[in-house]
């Protein structure tokens, strides 16, 4: 029932993750909650699951294929580590407290964020 809607979600996510480097938090996490009826926990979750390597790789890529980008593999992969430790510890505090905490912060975060790049110069 949800299949094209994900599909749609899927293309929206990765069309921008691709573009301007956002998918998870900014697209399928709102999508999941507000379109598909699932609960803040489980959005996020999903994208996490969404995220795992051989998406990422396949964006990745296309960005090496281009001389002219620099990218930083010694930072990457030091982030990726801390980001695994960072997201089970993360995954291990949004299962512990209200749901509505969760979305909140969420929602907290996503305004900080736009606000901090709409102004940068």
């Amino acid at each position: 029932m949800f299949y094209v809607l994900y599909a749609l979600i899927g293309i929206a996510a990765g069309m921008l993750g691709g573009f301007v480097g956002v998918g998870g938090g900014i697209i399928i996490v709102p999508a999941l909650v507000f379109l598909a009826g699932y609960s803040q926990i489980k959005a996020q979750g999903t994208s996490l699951a969404i995220l795992l390597p051989p998406i990422g790789l396949l964006g990745f890529m296309q960005y090496m294929k281009n001389p002219d980008t620099k990218i930083d593999l010694v930072a990457a992969g030091i982030i990726a580590l801390f980001f695994a430790v960072g997201a089970h510890f993360g995954g291990k505090l949004a299962n512990s407290i209200e749901p509505a905490i969760v979305r909140k912060s969420f929602a907290i975060l996503m305004f900080v964020t736009s606000f901090m790049l709409f102004f940068k110069k």
